[in-house]
């Protein structure tokens, strides 16, 4: 018998065990961090033990204090769940054990990151030109497409950053919409372009053309990078991409759009018009286990110029396999790297075009299932407009708000986000799982309906 079949037997049999309890049990973790240290030991054994025991006493440690981020009743930050097919496909990765830095390396791999990259470029209405870097996430698939920009805008200026560094180089301004996601600034700060300018933006998070002309107009002449948005976490809305990349073009500026889970928008006949125009940037960022339900370490980094992305990223190195092509490891910051590309095709080859969409459009029914009926209940207020995946609800006071999030983790039935936007808490419902159902949804509604209620006494 192989060393692998025990361990793998047990790993699966628990897999299978925690993804058949999804449906049914409390979404929020039901132990502590320091009841699971308990259960798995916190001293070093002095002797080990089989793998498969090994194995056995992690799964059952952990059981109780996993959160059901996989359920079909988590909302709370922007996260899907995991396809059947890319899980499976993800167990692939770590059996193969592949470094996929170089493409001659592992000619397998370099195909399936040859065809998903072309389906993804398909799908979002990209250039179909733009070279894919398969990233750990969102946060370094917008670094790794702003360090393309950095480098690109600098180039132009006549200043070789790769050389001399950005020490005693022109200054690059950063121009971001004031509700952009947090990550894109520390991206800008790993990159040592520092804080950005904030453009002003409407009601729904969206940049304002004329602001951000305004912006452009009135600053100092030099390189220029804008950062716009595909997905407010607040309201779903994007940017007015027609305007604003016309815009910001005419000044001679860098166009990136910080996709992370809107950018699959323009993948659903039925939403594309929430980001029209958005093939007109130079780079785009988005992350595959948000809206495509892949699991985690799937960022998607995408930029026109293929020779603009590997000039930043590229590695140099004696010892290198390569060919003329530019290769993997050109186009993210990482030399060595799990499979990330597999399980992008496994669930694009899996749902096909049709299904895609059809994943898109689901969610942003259920969305609109929820907006809809929680507008009935006393006492709630829908505070966004609802376009795409998120709904932003008030209680009356933040005091209520506060409560109702306090009161919904306690009771199990889901999981909803408390944040602030427009000066006030909210609870955020951000949809993007796969799998949740319209029973999902109405048992959620009733589980906000049952809550609000009690808190109606609470001071507004």
């Amino acid at each position: 018998m192989s060393p692998y079949s025990r361990p793998l037997e047990v790993a699966h049999e628990h897999a299978l065990g925690w993804l058949g309890s999804l449906g049914e049990r409390p979404v929020p973790a039901q132990a502590s961090i320091e009841q699971v240290v308990a259960a798995l030991g916190p001293d070093l054994p002095e002797r080990g033990c089989p793998p498969e025991e090994a194995v056995a006493l992690l799964a059952e440690a952990s059981d109780a204090g996993l959160t059901a981020m996989g359920s079909g009743r988590f909302f709370g930050f922007v996260i899907g769940g995991t396809h059947p097919a890319a899980l499976a496909a993800d167990w692939l990765v770590s059996a193969w054990d592949q470094n996929t830095g170089l493409r001659t390396v592992t000619p397998a791999h370099s195909a399936v990151e040859d065809i998903a990259s072309s389906w993804v470029l398909d799908l979002l209405g990209l250039p179909a030109e733009s070279a894919v870097g398969f990233t750990t996430g969102a946060t370094m698939a917008n670094f790794t497409a702003l360090a393309a920009g950095r480098d690109a805008v600098l180039r132009r200026a006549g200043w070789d950053v790769a050389r001399h560094g950005l020490s005693g180089g022109p200054a690059v301004r950063v121009l971001v919409g004031a509700e952009r996601h947090d990550t894109v600034d520390v991206a800008l700060r790993y990159l040592g372009l520092g804080a950005p300018d904030v453009v002003d933006v409407d009601d729904q998070g969206r940049v304002r053309p004329d602001a951000l002309e305004q912006s452009l107009t009135e600053g100092a002449p030099g390189p220029v990078v804008v950062v716009l948005q595909a997905g407010n976490i607040h309201s779903g809305a994007s940017d007015p991409f027609v305007e604003t990349i016309e815009t910001a073009h005419r000044h001679g500026a860098w166009v990136h759009v910080d996709g992370a889970f809107g950018l699959w928008a323009a993948a659903s006949p039925a939403y594309r018009h929430l980001v029209r125009g958005h093939e007109g940037a130079d780079s785009w960022a988005t992350d595959a286990h948000k809206t495509l339900n892949v699991p985690y370490d799937s960022g998607l980094c995408i930029v026109r110029d293929a020779a603009a992305l590997q000039a930043a990223m590229g590695v140099q190195g004696a010892y290198l396999v390569r060919d003329e092509v530019c290769q993997p490891l050109d186009k993210v910051p990482e030399l060595s790297r799990r499979g990330r590309a597999v399980p992008v095709w496994a669930v694009l080859r899996s749902l096909g075009r049709d299904g895609v969409a059809e994943l898109v459009e689901r969610l942003c029914g259920h969305a609109d299932a929820f907006a809809g009926a929680l507008r009935t209940v006393p006492g709630v207020t829908v505070v966004n407009d609802v376009v795409f995946t998120q709904v932003c609800l008030g209680f009356g006071s933040d005091e209520r708000t506060d409560e109702v999030v306090r009161r919904l983790l306690a009771d199990g039935t889901t999981w909803m986000t408390g944040s602030s936007w427009h000066g006030q808490r909210v609870l955020r419902i951000s949809v993007s799982n796969w799998s949740t159902t319209e029973d999902d949804v109405e048992r959620c509604v009733e589980a906000v309906r049952r809550v609000a209620g009690e808190v109606v006494g609470v001071p507004a």
